[in-house]
């Protein structure tokens, strides 16, 4: 679904991603792991085409992310940033319809509509759907803009840190809710989170970055290595395995 191959980018003397090749293929849940700084918001930016890599290439289904037609990319490819501006004094019903633009060109029938309200549902706001974005709590306005992205119904869905300032009910809700658009839709779900056993818990693979590179990709077990977990995070790490799951402990 998504290759990326060779990969570079430079903030001035900065190197935010140092020859990132990787490839993800359609289907399942992919997380990208790693600490603050090692590159992975960057990544989906420059997937998703928000950033121009100084050099490398990106194709998303065979497509070329710096030359395709944005409006047949987005029927492709969705993204959650990390930060969005928009007008607070949209609804959670306008901002949702607002997802369905790729296809609807502004002028929302009703099955845009229905697609809109079954995405709100997702997330659980149809009690809120009339509420202005300034009137919701911060996770509130979060699972909006994820239900935002949930309406373009794209076949590739990139998730930029989603359960930032969610709890943990709704941490948890939001990444089955990711297992279940892989499992029974054939999404490809492609998530940067910093919980690692969330991570480990949800996902098909990880990919570990650090420093602009990418450090391993592989499935949780592979991952999971105290070994592996230490290089990336420069922090001791023990992993145990839970229910079949490895967690990581470290006090």
């Amino acid at each position: 679904m998504i290759d990326v191959r060779s990969v570079s980018l430079s903030y001035g003397s900065s190197r935010v991603l140092d020859d990132v090749s990787l490839t993800i293929p359609a289907g399942g849940v992919t997380s990208v792991i790693g600490p603050n700084g090692a590159g992975k918001s960057t990544l989906l930016s420059v997937i998703s085409r928000l950033q121009a890599a100084d050099s490398g290439s990106v194709r998303v289904k065979g497509m070329d992310v710096s030359t395709t037609p944005s409006g047949q990319l987005a029927k492709t490819l969705a993204i959650l940033r990390q930060e969005n501006h928009v007008t607070l004094r949209l609804t959670v019903e306008d901002l949702v319809l607002f997802g369905r633009y790729p296809h609807t060109k502004g002028r929302p029938g009703t099955e845009d509509r229905q697609i809109a309200a079954d995405a709100i549902a997702e997330v659980g706001l149809q009690d809120l759907r009339l509420r202005t974005l300034d009137e919701l709590s911060g996770g509130q306005r979060q699972r909006a803009y994820i239900a935002m992205v949930l309406a373009q119904d794209a076949e590739c869905i990139l998730l930029d840190e989603p359960l930032n300032n969610l709890d943990l009910k709704h941490s948890l809700a939001i990444m089955r809710l990711a297992r279940r658009l892989a499992d029974e839709r054939g999404k490809t779900i492609v998530v940067v989170i910093h919980d690692i056993n969330v991570a480990a818990c949800h996902s098909d693979t990880l990919v570990a970055m650090k420093d602009g590179r990418v450090v391993a990709q592989g499935g949780p077990q592979e991952i999971m290595q105290p070994d592996l977990l230490e290089q990336v995070f420069d922090t001791e790490i023990e992993v145990r395995e839970i229910d079949g799951h490895p967690i990581a402990l470290c006090f």
